[in-house]
């Protein structure tokens, strides 16, 4: 198929004579060969431009994530010396995972888990934490994990099982040029920049999540405990909010 549009370099010997449409088709192949050259010169150009813009923004990026975590410590020690307690910041994003199959299940939690797009086993999203959010998360609770997932969560699941819903397929986050083409009209071009948007719950937060397929993981490693039961009941279980704690199941489903 590539044949049938490449372009032909014919030449024509010195003082020989031309037919006018062969002179013509030579004229066009040369303007053709010329344009191809000037684009792929200028792609080329477009796309070291871009990587480099992006190279900077993760470099940003490192050191906003840094900063963060520094102050956190310093209010900590800080509060420490004054014989304080230091509260902890709200969390703005939560990662929620169903556990439970479609078996016994009722009407209105399957339309809750079909709205959040947890349709099978072991499917993760991630949220921001809002009040019609949280109500939903009431009524799901006894079929779902959920927690607040840090940084280094975050990045694994997108680097592993980060795939992106392109013209309705799932794609595979393999290019940083995939990302570009969905959501570069919101300013979003690598990889990173999706982790960033997610992380810090940011202005495009909705489209990227939208953007990102559900995340399919595995059965966790060492299994549940009980599913049946809360994870703040006293025996122990598996439903309900883990808050930190879920990093170290996603680590063992990852």
């Amino acid at each position: 198929m590539a044949e049938r549009y490449a372009i032909s370099k014919d030449t024509v010997t010195e003082g020989a004579a031309v037919p006018e449409l062969v002179k013509l088709k030579l004229e066009r192949n040369a303007a053709l060969a010329e344009e191809k050259q000037k684009a792929s010169a200028t792609k080329k150009k477009d796309r070291a431009d871009q990587r480099h813009s992006l190279k900077m923004r993760t470099l940003k990026y490192e050191k906003e994530y840094a900063s963060h975590t520094r102050k956190l410590v310093t209010l900590r020690r800080q509060a420490k010396v004054d014989g304080n307690f230091f509260v902890e910041p709200e969390a703005k994003l939560i990662f929620v995972m169903r556990i439970v199959g479609i078996i016994k299940l009722s009407p209105k939690p399957r339309k809750v888990l079909q709205l959040l797009r947890l349709k099978q086993l072991h499917n993760g999203v991630f949220l921001k934490v809002n009040k019609p959010i949280m109500n939903m998360l009431k009524l799901i609770q006894p079929y779902v994990t959920y927690g607040y997932p840090s940084l280094k969560t975050v990045r694994e699941l997108v680097y592993k099982r980060g795939f992106g819903k392109v013209n309705k397929q799932r794609i595979p986050l393999s290019a940083n040029e995939i990302v570009s083409e969905s959501l570069g009209e919101h300013g979003l071009h690598g990889v990173e920049d999706i982790i960033h948007e997610i992380f810090t719950v940011g202005p495009k937060f909705k489209q990227v999540a939208n953007f990102l397929w559900p995340f399919k993981l595995s059965a966790p490693k060492g299994g549940f405990i009980c599913k049946r039961h809360g994870f703040c009941e006293q025996r122990g279980g598996d439903w309900g909010n883990r808050e930190e704690l879920i990093n170290d199941l996603i680590g063992r489903m990852n």
